[in-house]
């Protein structure tokens, strides 16, 4: 018969007088709030209703979404490559990576999306080809950085250095003796990494990631110092030709936050997925054949906490 593991039951909790004292205030200081924010003439409610779903307002979203989405994929895969250097044993590999990291986490995003979109005043032309080799082509980098361009690198390049340090801390999480057991069986680094340390690292990259997803996506709020017409940038082009600007930031806020909270989902699902595969033991793990002095072939169901030490 399976043993119930007494810290896994569930608590009763008793409340104090105290609790019930907060929930009145809460509840009465949030209702006054409402009230006032429902019948404050003064945010034109009918106003952000007008605009909420207004063209411009949605182009503005749809670009957002673009820009998070391209600064996403490029900066995690970025920053893939930059935790393997991170995490290399060639010393100058490993330092390049972490200069990189240290520079993009140390200066603010706002300033590096300013100093990508004026790259031209230091390199006006850019010559890429093979050197000694006629395969050469010149660019004009003041004609390719373009708002979007300089929006998109900018945003890329600060995102791979945080998903540097996430990933890299994945690969902290992965147990010693799984490696020792992957050098054990001659598996060369490559083939180490990809089928042993980023599989178990997973659960702890992941539901950072999520995080990084809502924070990118409300980041991109910035680029609109450089004119990209993503969602605040639309907002600030109506308010400026009709005067509405506090209708017109409350109808940002309400996009950011829909966005926000439709993100917000699947990133607890992955949470509860990944917290919930790390502490449940595996059905074929609680079924093992202990050394018992009387009776060795009888089987015994392991507790919770049995499973997850052993």
């Amino acid at each position: 018969m399976r043993q119930i593991d007494a810290t896994l039951k569930p608590r009763i909790r008793r409340r104090s007088v105290f609790e019930y004292v907060a929930w009145i205030v809460s509840i009465l200081f949030a209702a006054g709030i409402l009230y006032s924010v429902a019948t404050n003439p003064n945010f034109q409610w009918a106003v952000v209703a007008e605009y909420f779903t207004e063209e411009t307002i949605l182009r503005g979203l749809l670009m957002t979404i673009v820009l998070t989405v391209i600064s996403m994929v490029a900066g995690t895969l970025l920053g893939l490559g930059l935790a393997i250097m991170r995490s290399s044993s060639i010393k100058p590999v490993a330092a390049i990576a972490s200069v990189y990291i240290t520079f993009f986490r140390g200066t603010p995003v706002l300033v590096q999306l300013i100093f990508w979109f004026n790259i031209a005043a230091l390199y006006p032309n850019l010559t890429i080809g093979i050197p000694f080799t006629q395969f050469q082509q010149e660019v004009d980098v003041n004609a390719l950085m373009a708002p979007v361009t300089a929006a998109i690198i900018g945003l890329t390049l600060n995102e791979a250095a945080y998903m540097a340090e996430i990933i890299r801390g994945g690969f902290t999480s992965v147990g010693k003796g799984q490696i020792e057991a992957a050098d054990s069986l001659g598996m060369s680094g490559a083939t180490k990494m990809r089928k042993v340390i980023i599989p178990q690292a997973m659960p702890s990259i992941i539901p950072a990631t999520g995080n990084q997803v809502i924070g990118m996506f409300k980041e991109t709020s910035l680029v609109s110092v450089l004119g990209v017409a993503e969602l605040l940038q639309s907002a600030q082009l109506i308010y400026a030709r009709t005067y509405q600007t506090i209708p017109l930031l409350i109808v940002v806020s309400l996009w950011y936050l829909v966005m926000t909270l439709i993100l917000s989902y699947p990133q607890s699902l992955l949470e509860k997925k990944y917290s919930h595969s790390s502490s449940v033991i595996p059905r074929k793990a609680r079924k093992v054949v202990p050394p018992e002095p009387d009776d060795v072939t009888a089987p015994v169901t392991l507790t919770d906490q049995e499973g997850v030490s052993r």
